[in-house]
């Protein structure tokens, strides 16, 4: 840690956050950099204490939970363990819409600030938060991405999406400030197509940032420029990505541009960093000291096997809690524990979104990572996205590098085949590009059909 980011993180950036603005994130930070070495069991216990007081408030201060758990005859005194806390019902985004005025506590209505989802499903979503939840949402995210190397005052390059609208000078202002006193630089990924890529290499050269920090579909087009046209680039120390899962062979081809470590996180807007990678890199350690993560299996029962769908609860968010928010993310909890030593518990994968789940006429719901796993081995597979419109059918769209001859689409019909049998049709479509969604990223597996 050099002069300036020791400076930063124990003088600077305290004085001004506790002090100026008086946020407590900087005492948040060192309880959770404390509590993260805690004994798994330690972590669980804490959690537990936590999650009571919580739902003890929600029966008292919000009206939505205390009509939902009457109608169960639950209250908070029943609620004993995680098995108990289990039977209580799961929150959905219709429920939020449906339901937003009741979901806020009563005394703290009037303070609450807002944010609104990205709406990458189609529907954007508007929700209220405490200052402290902000305060330690912030602590947490600080906590994650160190472990990857990114800490507060090292020199870090945002592949990232640029502001929309038009800011005004002041707002344009602040954030030079801003990404001047952390050493920031931001790159505006949603500009990004293949005339321009020598650019963004440039500015990389130029900066010459200690840490990478983007979203994964930017990341991997930029990485797949820079090996086929044999640029080198300023390394970094670590490559961060953010916004969406990180398949291994994504990891890989960044890694191999980039020369650096690759790093997964897992976030969404409702409770930003949920879980992150450490140095050692054996999963996702969930922050289990703020938030409840549950994986889900068909039924909504919790399960610790397969992928699932993910259940949030944020512990500090007491003017709009979300008690068992499905975001519609699945999710792999891990078998094992991490070498690392902390007592977070881990996620094995985060599996993409469950609305791009394949389904097939069998039943079967194979999870978004099937298909990147799969077809990571395949020789000249540059890039791909699997789409499916109808139960029995997929469609496969393929950019092909050098090395993709006949072998390889006999492979992807033979190992498809041995999943999805005759039940659906494998179309395969040979395209130039795949284009990035409007917000930036590359979808690699997509379900068009009615949930």
């Amino acid at each position: 840690m050099n002069l300036y980011e020791t400076a930063l993180r124990r003088v600077i950036w305290p004085a001004y956050e506790g002090g100026l603005r008086r946020r407590d994130t900087p005492t948040y930070m060192r309880r959770y950099e404390r509590d993260q070495w805690l004994a798994p069991g330690e972590v669980a216990s804490l959690q537990f204490q936590r999650l009571k007081r919580l739902l003890d408030w929600c029966y008292r201060e919000v009206p939505y939970y205390k009509r939902r758990w009457d109608a169960l005859g639950i209250v908070p005194q029943d609620i004993r363990d995680m098995d108990d806390y289990a039977k209580l019902p799961v929150l959905t985004k219709a429920d939020i819409r449906d339901n937003a005025e009741e979901i806020k506590a009563t005394s703290l209505k009037a303070s609450l600030g807002y944010k609104a989802t990205g709406g990458s499903t189609g529907e954007p979503l508007r929700f209220g938060f405490t200052r402290e939840s902000n305060d330690r949402r912030v602590a947490v995210m600080w906590r994650g991405y160190g472990w990857a190397g990114s800490r507060m005052g090292r020199r870090t390059l945002f592949l990232w999406g640029g502001a929309v609208g038009n800011p005004s000078a002041a707002h344009r202002l602040k954030d030079r400030v801003y990404n001047a006193v952390f050493a920031r630089k931001l790159l505006d990924s949603f500009h990004m197509n293949e005339s321009n890529m020598a650019s963004y290499a440039d500015a990389i050269d130029a900066y010459r940032p200690e840490v990478v920090v983007g979203y994964v579909g930017p990341l991997v087009r930029l990485a797949e420029w820079l090996l086929a046209n044999h640029r080198q680039v300023a390394r970094p120390a670590s490559v961060i990505g953010a916004a969406e899962a990180l398949h291994p062979f994504q990891r890989d081809i960044i890694e191999r541009a980039f020369g650096a470590p690759a790093y997964n996180t897992y976030g969404c807007r409702e409770f930003m960093l949920i879980a992150s990678e450490c140095e050692h890199r054996q999963g996702l350690h969930v922050n289990a000291d703020h938030l409840v993560v549950e994986t889900l299996d068909h039924e909504g029962t919790p399960s610790s096997s397969g992928s699932g769908e993910v259940a949030i609860t944020d512990l500090f968010n007491y003017g709009m809690p979300f008690i068992r928010y499905v975001n519609g993310d699945m999710a792999t909890h891990a078998t094992s524990g991490c070498t690392c030593g902390r007592g977070l518990p881990l996620l094995a994968s985060v599996d993409g979104r469950k609305l791009d789940a394949i389904r097939t006429p069998a039943g079967h719901i194979l999870p978004g990572e099937f298909f990147p796993h799969m077809l990571k081995d395949v020789p000249g597979l540059a890039r791909f996205q699997l789409v499916q419109r109808r139960l029995d059918r997929l469609d496969l769209s393929i950019v092909r590098g050098r090395g993709f001859e006949d072998a390889s689409l006999d492979y992807i019909r033979r190992e498809v085949g041995k999943v999805l049998g005759d039940s659906a049709e494998l179309h395969c479509h040979f395209v130039e590009d795949i284009p990035l969604t409007r917000s930036g990223k590359l979808r690699v597996t997509v379900s068009e059909l009615a949930s």
